[in-house]
């Protein structure tokens, strides 16, 4: 299977980021409209955390957090691992699973954020080659006779 790149991925997608200062209940609603499953909030064109859908359950909801009020800078993970794009997806699913998360904020050279990759970014290639797998068996089933 070839290597799928992060740039690859990336293309055609707009970065969506937040300031620390937001509310939770905005964030989840501007993560809602944009179809995403975490923010990247940043300060001076640099990471300063990220929030994810696991942020607002487990440390908001689950906290008796009110989501009104609660700002990100009090429940994001500060300081996250990030991954240039020029990696494979392999290497930032490695970094997922290591490290017990699914999202990893993709950098520039510099620095800057460009996007995010998710373990969902992986599941695409794996149904695509699922569908194809399912229907080699199909054809063999047919020719067989079953």
């Amino acid at each position: 299977m070839p290597k799928r790149m992060i740039s690859d991925i990336l293309l055609g997608r707009s970065l969506v980021t937040s300031s620390p200062e937001m509310t939770v209940r905005s964030a989840s609603k501007l993560m809602a409209e944009r179809k995403v499953g975490a923010l990247l909030i940043v300060e001076n064109q640099r990471i300063s955390g990220i929030f994810t859908e696991r942020d607002a359950l487990n440390k908001v909801l689950a906290g008796n957090l009110d989501p009104d009020v609660t700002r990100l800078e009090q429940v994001m993970v500060r300081e996250p691992q990030t991954i240039r794009a020029d990696k494979p997806l392999a290497y930032a699913l490695h970094m997922m699973a290591e490290g017990g998360f699914r999202h990893v904020p993709v950098v520039d050279d510099s620095g800057a954020p460009v996007g995010m990759v998710s373990a969902r970014d992986a599941l695409g290639q794996d149904m695509v080659e699922l569908e194809r797998d399912m229907r080699r068996l199909e054809e063999l089933e047919g020719s067989i006779g079953y």
